[in-house]
């Protein structure tokens, strides 16, 4: 186990909480492997009714994955170890995505990347007045992986697209409105909810029962807009799109979608595509794990994380730096089978 990761048993509950406040709780490789551990031995114990997925203190539930891990492997080790990060980091999405005992999440601050691919797999998702929820991979050369190519192409209106290829924000109110969340309580609320359920309760019930009307969601007046201009899987069809109407809104989101890397931005449209017609969220992980395993090694990730987290000039130099220049070819070579001894299996 590691501290970086604390279980416990309180009454019927198993309390998973997220505990390295400095990099807001964003999971390294031991905090995975210590969650499917501890979700593996409740799993046949009778006394562990449902799981609390939480976090200490800090503003934020979870911030994504170890992106240091991973660029120092994209760097040094050609990938191998981002790649160990990777398989077990989407087991544990799917272990929750299939548990048998309800898991309660609570999406309180932010929660993105990893984040979300632990907290979107729970029956119960709990977004607060404090929860900001983004999938921010391309600015940064990666796709909104652990299972974001499953839960973002099933959402309504092309809003998955627009989310997996501008990284925009959600607030909680905003998320209950999308389907990402399925309760909106005051943070102050949380400590209650918990123990309510550790004591028993059953969990819907408590949650409904502390629930309150959130504000109106800001992003529902542009619904329109997105489902028009983010229609299309081609990424430069969403760029003229974009370009053809004069708004404030359209110009913005255009000037986002500049800064993002072009392959990254391809890749996910192409990954929310398939996935959509996916029958199963092991085929979805077994395809974003051939994804990932690819795009590590490829030069717009450890390009993106320099410019964005480590040099912090958030002036990427992109390869191959437009939309027309990332081909078909490649696309495909990127979503390629890997040799069987490769491929990504479920627990």
């Amino acid at each position: 186990m590691t501290d970086e990761l604390l279980t416990r048993r309180e009454g019927v509950a198993g309390y998973l909480t997220l505990n390295r406040p400095k990099a807001i709780h964003a999971l390294t490789h031991g905090m995975c492997t210590a969650m499917i551990d501890a979700l593996t031995s409740w799993r046949d114990d009778a006394n562990v009714k449902a799981v609390i997925l939480e976090h200490t203190e800090g503003r934020g539930f979870c911030s994504g994955g170890d992106i240091n891990l991973l660029r120092d492997s994209a760097l040094n080790d050609e990938g191998q170890a981002g790649r160990a990060f990777f398989y077990d980091e989407y087991r544990l999405n799917h272990l929750l995505f299939t548990y048998e005992k309800p898991v309660a999440a609570f999406m309180d601050g932010i929660t993105m990347g990893g984040g979300v691919g632990i907290s979107q797999p729970a029956q119960y998702r709990v977004a607060t007045e404090n929860t900001r929820f983004a999938m921010p991979e391309t600015g940064i050369g990666l796709f909104p992986d652990v299972g974001g190519g499953w839960y973002l192409s099933r959402l309504e209106g092309r809003l998955g697209q627009y989310l997996a290829l501008t990284g925009a924000r959600l607030d909680g109110a905003e998320c209950l409105w999308a389907g990402l969340a399925t309760h909106y309580l005051p943070s102050e609320a949380l400590p209650e909810a918990k123990q309510r359920i550790a004591a028993g309760h059953e969990i819907g019930g408590v949650l409904s029962a502390l629930a309150i009307k959130p504000p109106e969601p800001k992003i529902a007046p542009r619904a329109a807009a997105i489902r028009k201009h983010f229609a299309s899987d081609a990424l430069e069809d969403i760029l003229a799109s974009l370009a053809a109407e004069d708004s404030e809104w359209a110009a913005k989101e255009l000037a986002t979608l500049r800064l993002k890397s072009p392959q990254a931005c391809k890749v996910s449209l192409r990954q929310l595509a398939e996935s959509a017609t996916m029958q199963s969220f092991a085929q979805n992980m077994a395809m974003e794990y051939r994804i990932g395993a690819r795009v590590l090694v490829l030069p717009d990730f450890a390009e993106g994380v320099r410019a964005v987290i480590v040099d912090k000039d958030h002036a990427p130099k992109w390869n191959p730096p437009t939309p027309e220049g990332v081909t078909p070819d490649q696309l495909d070579a990127i979503f390629a089978p890997l040799p069987a001894n490769e491929e990504w299996k479920p627990l």
